[in-house]
């Protein structure tokens, strides 16, 4: 038998009929034996689209691709006609007859419409014309000849028993797919959406090997330490009932289950595993996640050195219940949080004979870094500058250290900081962070610094999106969180690669934490929190690549399936700097460096804004200083004009002193405030060139590396 395909090879080109009618051609670009179909492809509108299409269909409109008809003889059909009957056969043809012997097979374009006719409808004799004289009386047919007849009009091309077996295994297909829908359906709740996704990331799991971080584990030394923390669905997802996407299959992997679809509307997923130092499952609670992530910088900040650990996700994802503690309801349990537990072995080890003879004294600052602006936490958030002195480090001026004495004092300096940080409402979270809240322990011997550990959480990584708002206090919001956090992975990715420039001064929160990243002795620990749910999976696939590129480790996806350790090698994909680039390195701006580190997720527009957003910035900052000064002149002024008010009053005081020292007042103050009004023209030309270059955005994607 010729193969159900017939004349269809890839390649071929056949007419299809779509939903709205229309017929035209596509080439096939597959053949699919396992259900019996074929794929095609066509161009329209410059665009690629195809289908999948049944061969029935197919041959419907393409007959002459059909497999060749096979004439095969059936049980049924009668013996050979005898002599007798030939002889008969042809003295009826001889005179004309109206009974053939033979019907004629129908043409090759009609032979399935004409042949499916006649199977309908046997054939009905035309009517007999006058009867002949009875010399010349036509010989009728015999039963044998009309028992052919009808089997000859009854039987089927091959290409029709082709279709009908199609259709009879299409049926059986369907069939068997409800009953394996109804047998699902029966072990899962079909109530919740995404049900299928569901059933699909069980069955994946059951085929993996589980071997979850445990408390037995060795805490092993990294300069640079990157983990990743899962949170539990909340409520909101539960009611909502959103899949969890998030696997952690060992102590170290994490892996997530993209839906996807493919052009048919087949939905599959997309298994996409990252690897880094430490990874905890949704069970794990504050003190195991301390453990392995900040617990082993305290002892760095005791060797004169400096460390960092920071909270990185996005809202909503526990970055503040990881850093600041436990919540019940609104209220928080700040004794269980990173900020304390790293306060109580900070003074346990200060009690320790070979600490306690450096004679240690402990302070806490916390401040909070919101639109390229630093508030003072603990000081009714007053506005702090950020400054370098003569030999080039940073100074927080008027940042007030308290002195902590007991882990209760820090408890203390932790709520009121908290009370105050600067928060609003989003689709997340009810109370969600907008600002970089940076809790500070310093270690000073004799006032000079020994130690310090800055622990900080991060503002939303999503907010850092919005940055094309209309709203200009929201785009300048997102525009300080977007550059502050590329500048800080680069920042430590510097740190890491020993690189003889770090671009610290991209932003406000590399800029106070620039001791951080240069000395010798710094470790630093980047907790990325993540949200289970399947509404979550797009900023959470950004969170892990963001840690990604933080510290790239590579994995074997075929190794976690089998239970196997993946091989650990470190893979960097930053280009090394140019001699030029190092020769005129103090002059290079490092927010344009931050840019080019980064071309995959900040386009050339955006580059633009960034650099708007900080010239509005300084601008304003020279803006306010020189009103201060004109402040505080004005008041002098008045001092002044007031002695010479008095004066006038006297009835001999001398008109000329009079007029020459107000002279000389209203000419200070005409200079003064002509170049305090020229430089609020020019600062109110940075806004619109800074709300200009918003509207230009053309944000690029961060992809997978």
């Amino acid at each position: 038998m010729a193969s159900c395909f017939g004349k269809i090879v890839v390649g071929t080109y056949v007419e299809i009929k779509r939903s709205d009618g229309r017929i035209h051609q596509a080439m096939v670009t597959s053949l699919n034996e396992d259900n019996e179909s074929v794929t095609v492809e066509w161009i329209e509108n410059g665009d690629t689209k195809g289908k999948e299409i049944d061969l029935e269909s197919i041959f419907a409109l393409n007959a002459d691709l059909a497999p060749e008809e096979e004439m095969a003889p059936s049980p049924d059909t009668p013996p050979p006609p005898t002599p007798s009957s030939v002889k008969i056969n042809k003295i009826a043809k001889n005179r004309r007859t109206i009974a053939p012997s033979k019907i004629e097979a129908p043409s090759r374009d009609n032979r399935v419409v004409t042949t499916r006719a006649r199977a309908a409808q046997p054939p009905q004799p035309e009517p007999a014309p006058a009867p002949p004289p009875p010399a010349q009386q036509p010989a009728q047919p015999t039963p044998a000849q009309t028992a052919q007849q009808l089997q000859n009009a009854r039987r089927k091309s091959n290409c029709v028993k082709e279709v009908e077996k199609l259709q009879e295994k299409r049926e059986r297909r369907r069939i068997q797919q409800q009953e394996l829908r109804e047998k699902r359906a029966q072990e899962v709740d079909t109530t919740i959406p995404n049900y299928e996704i569901m059933y699909m990331i069980r069955d994946f799991r059951a085929s993996l090997d589980y071997r979850p971080l445990t408390a037995a584990d060795l805490i092993e030394e990294h300069r640079i330490c990157v983990c990743v923390r899962k949170r539990p669905l909340n409520k909101k997802e539960l009611t909502m009932k959103d899949l969890d996407v998030i696997t952690i299959p060992s102590k170290d992997v994490v892996m997530v289950h993209e839906p996807k679809q493919k052009v048919d509307l087949t939905r599959f997923l997309e298994n996409q595993t990252f690897r880094f130092d430490y990874t905890f499952d949704d069970s794990t609670t504050n003190e195991m996640v301390y453990r392995f992530t900040a617990r082993p910088l305290v002892e760095t900040i005791f060797e004169r050195g400096m460390a960092t650990c920071f909270a990185y996700g996005q809202t909503g994802s526990g970055k503040t219940h990881t850093m600041g503690g436990d919540f019940s309801g609104k209220n928080q349990d700040c004794a269980k949080g990173v900020y304390a537990l790293a306060a109580r072995d900070v003074f346990v080890m200060l009690k320790k004979p070979n600490h306690k003879k450096l004679d240690l004294q402990v302070y806490a600052t916390f401040f909070e870094i919101y639109s390229g602006k630093v508030f003072d936490l603990l000081n009714h958030k007053t506005k702090l500058r950020v400054l370098e002195d003569g030999k080039q480090q940073v100074q927080v001026v008027g940042l007030q250290e308290k002195d902590v004495k007991c882990t209760e004092d820090v408890l203390k300096l932790i709520e009121i900081g908290n009370s105050c940080r600067t928060s609003g409402q989003t689709s997340a979270n009810a109370h969600s962070s907008r600002s970089h809240a940076v809790f500070q322990i310093i270690l000073r011997r004799k006032g000079k610094m020994h130690g310090k550990f800055s622990l900080i959480d991060l503002a939303g990584n999503e907010r850092g999106a919005d940055t094309s708002s209309a709203d200009r206090q929201t785009r300048l919001e997102g525009a300080e969180i977007n550059k502050s956090l590329l500048a800080l992975k680069e920042c430590i990715r510097a740190l890491g690669l020993n690189k003889p420039h770090t671009p610290f001064r991209a932003s406000k929160l590399t800029q106070v934490l620039r001791d951080s990243f240069i000395g010798e002795n710094s470790r630093t620990c980047m907790i990325a929190t993540i949200s289970p749910g399947m509404t979550s999976c797009e900023n959470t696939l950004n969170t892990l690549r963001y840690a990604n590129r933080v510290k790239e480790l590579s994995v074997d996806a075929n190794q976690v399936m089998e239970g196997v350790r993946p091989n650990i090698h470190v893979v960097n994909q930053m280009e090394l700097l140019d001699e030029d680039w190092l020769s005129s390195s103090p002059q290079r701006d490092d927010l344009k460096l931050l840019c080019e580190q980064n071309g995959e997720e900040m386009s050339p527009q955006l580059y633009n804004f960034h650099e708007a957003v900080s010239q509005m910035g300084e601008m304003e900052e020279q803006v306010l200083e020189d009103h201060r000064a004109v402040f505080q002149e004005s008041i002098r002024w008045l001092e002044d004009e007031k002695v010479l008010l008095e004066m006038t009053e006297e009835v001999d005081y001398d008109v000329d002193t009079y007029a020459t020292q107000l002279e000389q007042i209203l000419d200070q103050k005409i200079d003064i405030l002509t170049e305090l009004r020229d430089k609020v023209k020019s600062f109110r030309s940075a806004l619109q060139d800074e709300e200009q270059a918003s509207k230009q955005i053309n944000p690029k994607r961060p992809r997978a590396v």
